[in-house]
């Protein structure tokens, strides 16, 4: 087995635990609101985080754009593990990742997005893709 193959997989594993973890934590499987390591605990705090970074956005559209976000994140980890279109779902990865750490950025500052490492997690995501591409080539 190459060392290569062995660090698609534990990126690949790695961004999937990333992604439902944090569907999870919508949805308080990992404790209530306020709880420690906790960051929403309910949908209704996960919708009003969205709204925070989206901001510039109507409001009317926050629901659907907390829905549409957490959607891509479950379908993001199961192409992820499976493998399926690698490439490409690496690639929606690290774009939709990317987006997060923008918003958060323009929001918050750069200290959240640091903190929670979203740009290196969105790095590690197009790396996947680009390293994904190259074994089509």
């Amino acid at each position: 087995m190459s060392t290569l193959y062995v660090v698609q997989w534990f990126l690949r594993i790695a961004l999937s635990a990333s992604f439902l973890s944090a569907v999870a934590d919508r949805f308080g499987m990992w404790g209530i609101p306020g709880a420690p390591s906790v960051a929403w605990g309910e949908w209704a705090a996960f919708v009003n985080y969205t709204a925070k970074l989206n901001w510039f956005l109507p409001a009317a559209i926050i629901p659907l754009l907390a829905c549409i976000a957490t959607l891509a994140e479950i379908g993001f980890a199961i192409a992820l593990l499976i493998g399926w279109r690698l490439q490409w779902f690496a690639l929606g990865s690290g774009l939709l990742l990317l987006s997060f750490a923008l918003t958060m950025l323009i929001s918050d500052g750069i200290k959240d997005p640091l903190d929670y490492s979203v740009f290196t997690a969105a790095g590690g995501a197009l790396l996947l893709a680009v390293m994904s591409s190259k074994e089509q080539a």
